[in-house]
């Protein structure tokens, strides 16, 4: 230990005039998805720094040696790289509307706000922790693709989500580390006065002041929430610290902070979105500050939540209600009592917002689906389990028709695609194939590339997955003290230089439900599958468990086990520090994508689509998006058992399909060699995985999606509830108080008998009489839903609308419909009635309706 008191000092090279801008492009997130040539610029700098410093542009020119960026600026060869990557980026700033985008009417005046918790662009950015912050990453860049007037906004956590090391005994730690935000790609807002941007919120009879930073990520801003300032009490500092760490009150604020916060940040700003996208309901808590935005201007209460909701949208990304945050009644009043005082409102209405029916615990994404008008899930399948599980907020609205829709997934191409594959496609498909990601028939013209180009361009990307983990473990190793000798027994089977092996790749989040251990449920079966010598096999696993799951780190442990067991030693590996490097490398080098999730519990699953783009075949459970993807040709697929078997024998049963496909199917295709030296059937099968999955499952599409169906018609009704001083709103709130109040009093029944048989091209005659209990004849719409018997041809209904024909004597309103069916065969037919207003956003968002 030196004596003495040690100081630190920071010494910053001066960057040479030639190669100024290297600050504007170490500024700007851009460099994480133009496919490596930004990145590897840093590199080059000095490679040994870049990996120290986490692959960060700016941390890096903070660190680096003056000395090496003035040679730097006397090297033609980098200067011509340099120019090179600033030609491509002002080229991408400055360039027109690409197509795709300019075929989606969205107005540079309808500003949509994207709000979640977290954000995953690049690993220089540590504010991810998975699935949900990459895709948000991904939905802002191909924003910034399509040039969509589009912001983020979201938290910055000094600490954000915790490292991951594994000890010898599969133990996880868990490591938090302070980001220097020096170091991050993130800048202070000014304000015009040149003082940084902040604002106020207010917490449980206490006001917490939050600065707001700015991150460029290409044509999109990210503003980021940070709450560590000296003028809050160390408790408030400690609100963003970690990303998913505190307790529940920390919880709540964080979302109070993101919520009431971001809508406070953008006012200040100035910026007046059009469109609120909460993605997930941590930030549902906007729709509460806009809320007391409007009724400070005057509105009342229902009307300012009809103006809110309605250009508002709701992603939800959980397949289970454990899965949603819950917070009690009495921390909500504790810390929106003044919210209700304000608005001299009670409390209970406040709450009414979050409680479903029956609950005791306010729910963030019932309040999110109360709150907006366009909701979605992630992937068909889990659109109709969103449904179901939310179907009580619409309790008269059979699950299929409530307003619950599905917007699948995508990943960003530029992003996950390897630089390799870019420039195959560039010379085989022609060098706009990057603008054409939508159009089938260019991605049929993967066929055209020749087998071996193909087979050394995945044999490359082995090498280089082979290549970060013989060095993860080769660190994970001497942190555990284990021998050289050990080590060499771990990687026989990882060789850079001959990368023959199969590879199946396991990298996600370790929740209990995605199934990390439904390989070594028969390990007697798993043995004979990776004894064979002369056709090797191995399993790549990586993943992180939530540092309070404590049975997702025992499924570490568990992998760990079977890893260390003599039979499966160096076939069976373990790689800690899963991240977005790491993700990238195993996505786009193994050659098989393993995913066993729970059926229906896999709400999207985007991992499956990154390794698809790269030539990696699926091998997963028909859930989330592989239930749309998979089409029999494209890779294997892992039928569901029944619903209602107990958790042992479904996992013995798909365990069984699983240790059968690879038996039959996955390591016979791989090792059907010729006398190339590979398997041309297995070369078929991934480029028919590229050419069925990329046009399908890209981010261009899924955005171009949000756009039709949610961020324009959002922004229409928005404008036209708020005309006139929100009259349209206004007049909307009273109608639907006047339909409430009056429908427990509607009746409906049949008056004429039905016919049993007609002639093809004859009439039917129906006639009802309806009870309306004071509302009017157009309040309501009468309708019949006619479709086949035979399920081979059932499809969807045909809906037929009766025609009001006055009120009788009675009191009762007559609806008749005159009918001549179009169709032939067994048909059935069935009678409702709803309430109806040509100004709703979803004809049943009231959740109201009677059959007969």
């Amino acid at each position: 230990m030196r004596p003495g008191t040690t100081y630190n000092l920071e010494v910053n090279a001066k960057i040479p005039q030639r190669l100024i801008r290297l600050e504007e492009l170490a500024n700007n997130l851009w460099y994480s998805w133009d496919i490596m040539p930004t990145r590897a610029l840093f590199s080059r700098l000095d490679p040994a720094l870049w990996n120290m410093v986490g692959h960060s542009p700016k941390a890096l020119l903070k660190r680096i040696d003056e000395r090496r960026l003035t040679d730097a600026a006397e090297d033609k060869v980098f200067l011509n790289s340099y120019n090179r990557v600033l030609s491509a980026y002002d080229s991408y700033h400055e360039a027109p509307t690409p197509r795709d985008a300019a075929e989606l009417p969205l107005a540079q005046s309808d500003l949509v706000a994207y709000f979640c918790f977290e954000f995953g662009f690049h690993e220089s950015l540590p504010i991810y922790s998975g699935g949900l912050g990459i895709l948000a990453g991904d939905h802002c860049k191909a924003a910034s693709d399509l040039r969509l007037p589009f912001v983020g906004v979201g938290l910055l956590y000094r600490q954000g989500y915790f490292f991951q090391t594994i000890d010898s005994h599969g133990n996880q730690r868990a490591e938090y580390v302070d980001s220097d935000f020096d170091d991050l790609p993130i800048l202070p807002v000014p304000r015009e006065d040149g003082s940084e941007l902040k604002i106020a919120v207010e917490l449980a009879g206490r006001q917490v002041t939050a600065k707001v930073w700015q991150v460029r990520a290409g044509c999109v801003t990210l503003y980021l929430l940070d709450t560590d300032l000296e003028e809050n009490n160390p408790q408030d500092r400690n609100i963003a610290h970690q990303l998913y760490g505190g307790d529940r009150s920390t919880r709540i604020e964080q979302e109070i902070v993101l919520g009431v916060g971001g809508v406070r940040a953008l006012a200040a700003l100035g910026l007046k979105p059009a469109v609120w996208h909460i993605n997930e309901g941590h930030a549902a808590f906007l729709i509460l500050e806009r809320l007391r935005n409007l009724m400070q201007q005057g509105l009342d209460f229902a009307s300012a939540l009809e103006a809110v909701a309605v250009n508002t949208v709701f992603t939800t990304h959980t397949a289970v209600p454990a899965g949603h945050d819950y917070f009690s009644t009495q921390m909500l009043l504790h810390y929106f009592q003044h919210w209700c005082r304000e608005l001299r409102i009670p409390g209970e209405q406040l709450l009414a917002l979050g409680l479903g029916t029956g609950a005791t615990e306010f729910n963030m994404t019932t309040l999110a689906v109360r709150g907006s008008r366009f909701h979605n899930g992630v992937s068909k399948i889990h659109g109709e389990v969103s449904a179901q599980m939310l179907g009580d907020l619409w309790p008269q609205i059979p699950p299929e028709e409530n307003p619950i829709t599905s917007i699948t997934n995508g990943v960003h191409v530029p992003t996950f695609l390897s630089p390799e594959w870019a420039d195959v496609f560039d010379h085989f498909l022609g060098y706009g194939w990057s603008q054409r990601l939508g159009d089938q028939s260019c991605w049929d013209q993967i066929s055209e590339v020749p087998d071996h180009v193909f087979w050394s361009t995945r044999q490359h990307l082995k090498s280089q997955l082979l290549h970060l983990v013989c060095y993860r473990l080769r660190e994970q190793n001497t942190r555990n003290q284990g021998s050289e000798a050990h080590l060499d027994r771990l990687l026989r089977l990882c060789n850079p230089e001959s990368p023959r092996v199969l590879i199946i790749g396991f990298g996600r989040r370790f929740a209990t439900y995605k199934r990390a251990t439904l390989l070594f449920e028969n390990l007697d079966w798993l043995r004979q599958l990776l004894g064979d010598p002369l056709r090797p096999v191995l399993f790549l696993f990586a993943g992180k468990a939530h540092p309070a799951d404590v049975p997702g780190q025992d499924m570490i442990r568990r992998v760990m086990q079977v890893a260390q067991m003599p039979e499966f030693e160096g076939k069976i590996l373990m790689v800690e520090g899963y991240d977005l490097r790491l993700a990238r490398r195993m996505v786009s080098g193994v050659d098989v994508w393993l995913n066993n999730p729970v059926y229906p519990l896999e709400a999207s699953g985007t991992s499956g689509m990154k390794a698809a783009i790269n030539g990696v075949v699926n091998l997963s459970v028909l859930d989330g998006w592989w239930g749309e993807g998979y089409d029999g040709t494209n890779g294997w697929a892992i039928k569901p058992t029944a619903a209602g078997l107990d958790e042992a024998t479904r996992n013995r049963e798909e365990a069984r399909t699983l240790y059968e496909i690879l038996q039959d199917h996955v390591i016979p295709l791989y090792y059907k060699l010729e006398s190339v030296g590979y398997s041309p059937e297995w070369v078929k099968l991934a480029k028919r995985s590229i050419a069925s999955l990329m046009p399908r499952f890209n981010s261009a599409r899924m955005v171009g999606e949000y756009v039709a169906k949610s961020y324009l018609p959002a922004a229409r009704q928005g404008r036209r509830y708020a005309e006139n001083q929100f009259e349209v709103a206004r007049s909307i709130a009273a109608w639907k108080a006047r339909v409430r109040q009056a429908w427990p009093g509607v009746t409906i029944r049949r008056l004429n008998a039905p016919q049993q048989r007609i002639q093809y091209g004859d009439l039917v005659h129906i006639e009802t009489a309806v009870r309306l209990n004071g509302l009017n004849a157009e309040d309501v719409a009468v309708e019949l839903l006619l479709s086949r018997v035979d399920e081979s041809d059932k499809g969807e209904p045909v809906h037929h609308r009766f025609v009001s024909q006055g009120v009788d004597a009675t009191g009762e309103h007559r609806f008749s419909l005159d009918l001549t069916p179009v169709l032939c065969g067994r048909l059935d037919y069935r009678i409702r009635i709803y309430p109806w207003h040509e100004l709703l956003t979803h004809p049943f968002e009231l959740g109201l309706m009677i059959w007969v």
